[in-house]
């Protein structure tokens, strides 16, 4: 019985062996157990140390064969060489007589090759079986054998019957070399162990599920992963793969050979993606190896991401479907912007306000290679300097007082792989022009009070209704930014040059607006939709967006007509609070001059809505920062 114990097991067959053993053991300071042990009884002993942690044993004859028959362990064999029969022969040498040579093949394997160097009378008798060594050691000895050499078993048995036996030991050279060997054997078992465990974990921690079968079907290798969609916590590995599978096609790849990639598998209320590879050696089929992706868990997880991502805000929103449009034009504009899609290069959109520059972006984003990165949109009229670049660049912890604890990254990191849309560039102060300069040559982002650069990896989109040229030349826009941004040009065309559009987007804004405000206006009559082609919209698609907004909110009939247009330019009797526009508006309509216009559009909207900035912006279709810069020159 082996109680606290060491990894290498010695069984010793007979006592001699063993003393000699734990000599040895001990001299050479082996981390060795020693146990006294033969045959049946060895394999017991054998069986309860493998159930204990014992990693290799070590035996001889007879006993090393029982041993490793019945466990799953190592068994390394104490060899019997040259020295160690001679050492038996000791003192037979010269007997006329017979000589029974008995033992296990392992034991007495050569032996009578010592008939002719030592001139002696040999019989051998080879043992297989421990129950029938009695009779074969009696059937020799009725022949006239009275002197016996051999293993353990056998001489036990010859004294036994009173006859003169002679043990074949083993000696300290044999002993030591079995014991280097065990080392060897487990320096080995633990490493394969160890690379065995690495390859596991790897294989378990793929989000792929894997099963590798042999040449006959039987299941070699399975992942967690593939446990988890076939089998729970079955043990599968070992049994036919369609008793896992009922329709699997891996039998298939068995016999034809050929791959079956990217084919859809359904197992229970799961779909899986599948890969099939036959394994092939030396041109014949050997096994084949199958790879599952759970598509249900990875259309749940993009819509998380998509999710998230929407959350966060970093989506475009549109594409060039979104479009509404009839002139040629438009249509012109919109296959110029697809091919600038398919490129990498930063694009410059050039229009007046309202004339769409967001939504080409958009759609630009969405018809390109990065449509599933980031999408990440910033107005630079809109902010401070010193917000603006915080949020551009991103900032450390403690870079301001305020800063958040563990910094914050900027919108360039945000957009990375992806897409960022500078809207309004042309109001960009002058000192972070240099520093988005830097980013678009560098590739690189530094946050505020950082000294670490950061990779990025991002398309620029801008758009301006600036003249950048003017602004060059005035100094309030930087000349070699401007040819960095100028790669790919998109001008829009105002609403007014392109009044073929009018229609239809009067059309589609007013079912847009019909059916968000629950009314039920069919349409519009031809004389107010005249009034509305021959009308000049400096907001663009913007302005005529929030007329028929405003229109939708407040007729009741089922046609927009043209005495709706009108009661929208004028302020109605009694006190009413009505929204006024430039539309129509006879006051208006008399002024010389575009600035007198809009100084008179402005002040009418702030006279309307109370002074507030924000509802104003929205009654002129313009940004709030519009009204700011316009507010700063009346």
């Amino acid at each position: 019985m082996v109680g606290s114990m060491n990894s290498i097991l010695l069984i010793a067959p007979f006592k001699k062996l063993e003393e000699t053993a734990r000599e040895v053991v001990k001299s050479n300071d082996f981390k060795v157990d020693v146990v006294l042990g033969n045959l049946s009884e060895a394999v017991k002993i054998a069986k309860e140390a493998e159930e204990k942690g014992a990693e290799v044993i070590i035996s001889r004859g007879g006993t090393y064969q029982a041993i490793k028959e019945e466990v799953k362990i190592p068994v390394v064999e104490i060899n019997v060489n040259a020295f160690d029969i001679l050492r038996a022969f000791k003192g037979l040498i010269g007997y006329k007589g017979p000589i029974g040579i008995v033992g296990y093949e392992n034991v007495i394997f050569g032996i009578e090759t010592l008939t002719e160097v030592l001139n002696l009378k040999l019989y051998k008798v080879v043992f297989t079986d421990e129950d029938k060594a009695p009779r074969q050691v009696y059937e020799l000895a009725s022949k006239g054998v009275k002197e016996f050499v051999g293993d353990t078993i056998g001489i036990k048995t010859v004294r036994e019957m009173g006859l003169s036996g002679r043990l074949i030991t083993s000696g300290k050279e044999a002993i030591i070399s079995s014991i280097n060997e065990a080392y060897r054997v487990l320096n080995i078992r633990r490493r394969e162990r160890a690379k065995t465990k690495r390859f596991q974990i790897i294989m378990d921690f793929i989000h792929d599920g894997i099963i590798a079968v042999d040449s006959k079907g039987y299941i070699t290798l399975m992942n967690k992963m593939a446990t988890n969609i076939f089998g729970e916590d079955k043990k599968l590995i070992g049994k036919h793969v369609k008793e896992v599978i009922k329709n699997t096609k891996l039998i298939e790849v068995l016999k034809n050979g050929k791959p079956q990639l990217e084919e859809l598998q359904k197992v229970g209320e799961t779909v899986i993606a599948t890969h099939r590879v036959p394994i092939i050696v030396d041109g014949k089929v050997e096994g084949a190896v199958a790879t599952f992706q759970d598509v249900t868990k990875i259309q749940k997880l993009e819509q998380k991401i998509r999710r998230e991502t929407y959350k966060k805000g970093l989506v475009a929103k549109y594409d060039f479907s979104d479009i509404v449009y009839k002139s040629c034009v438009m249509e012109d504009k919109i296959k110029q912007a697809q091919k600038y899609a398919a490129l990498d290069s930063t694009v410059l959109i050039l229009g007046e306000t309202g004339t769409g520059k967001e939504l080409f972006a958009h759609s630009i984003h969405n018809f390109s290679s990065r449509k599933k990165g980031p999408f990440v949109a910033i107005n630079c009229a809109a902010l401070p300097e010193n917000l603006l670049e915080s949020e551009l660049f991103g900032y450390a912890e403690g870079a301001f007082t305020g800063a958040r604890k563990g910094g914050k990254p900027g919108l360039f990191e945000l957009a990375h792989t992806g897409t960022i849309f500078l809207d309004e560039i042309g109001d960009m102060p002058l000192n972070l022009q240099s520093r988005l300069l830097r980013v678009i040559q560098e590739k690189e982002v530094m946050r505020i009070g950082d000294d670490r650069v950061i990779p990025v990896d991002v398309r620029i989109i801008a758009s301006t209704n600036k003249k950048l040229q003017q602004d060059i030349k005035e100094k309030k826009f930087r000349k070699d930014l401007y040819y960095r941004l100028n790669i790919l040009t998109l001008k829009l065309p105002p609403l007014r040059q392109r009044i073929e559009d009018i229609p239809v987007l009067t059309d589609y804004f007013i079912d847009l607006y019909s059916k968000k405000m629950n009314k039920k206006i069919r349409g519009i009559t031809q004389e107010a939709k005249n009034l509305l082609i021959n009308y000049e919209y400096k907001g663009n698609v913007r302005e005529l967006k929030s007329i028929i907004e405003r229109i939708v909110a407040f007729i009741e009939e089922e046609y927009i007509d043209v005495k709706h247009l009108k009661t929208m330019g004028k302020e109605e009797e009694e006190g009413k609070n009505v929204i006024k526009t430039n539309l129509i508006s006879d006051e208006i309509s008399t002024l010389k001059t575009l600035k007198e216009i809009e100084v008179m559009a402005i002040r009418s909207a702030l006279k309307q809505t109370n002074n507030n900035v924000s509802k104003a912006a929205r009654l002129l279709g313009i940004n709030r920062t519009t009204i700011w810069r316009k507010l700063k020159n009346m």
